[in-house]
């Protein structure tokens, strides 16, 4: 088996601005790269890597710009609220708010500037399912 070293997600956007706050502000991700074409986020472990890159530069492949259907993101944080509290402070879009699911989860669902499902959820303490 080929070894994995390193797992990183591209959003292509518009909205390089836009989307920087949206994950800084609600994810504490470091900014480990800014430019005007390309934004490179890291986790504080460093262990999480997220690209934000300008859907119409040169680098992105043609058979990519402009799709974006067909995936969501899921980002499992210790408080699902609180993460809800910061989108709700900051006037972003909410796409409902945290609920208890079925399978032990509490669930928020956000759409980033980009038009991408964010799904944030966090484990139920003691969930029995």
């Amino acid at each position: 088996m080929k070894t994995i070293n390193r797992l990183m997600i591209n959003l292509c956007s518009e909205k390089l601005t836009e989307s920087k706050a949206f994950y800084t502000t609600l994810f504490n991700f470091n900014i480990n790269y800014d430019s005007d074409w390309f934004i490179h986020l890291t986790s504080e472990s460093q262990n999480l890597e997220l690209g934000i890159v300008d859907k119409n530069h040169e680098t992105v492949p043609s058979h990519v710009q402009g799709k974006s259907d067909g995936f969501y993101l899921t980002f499992v944080v210790d408080n699902a609220d609180e993460v809800h509290e910061i989108a709700q402070n900051q006037k972003m879009e909410v796409i409902s708010a945290p609920e208890d699911t079925f399978y032990g989860q509490r669930r928020l669902l956000l759409k980033d500037p980009n038009g991408v499902v964010v799904d944030v959820s966090s484990p139920i303490p003691n969930f029995g399912g």
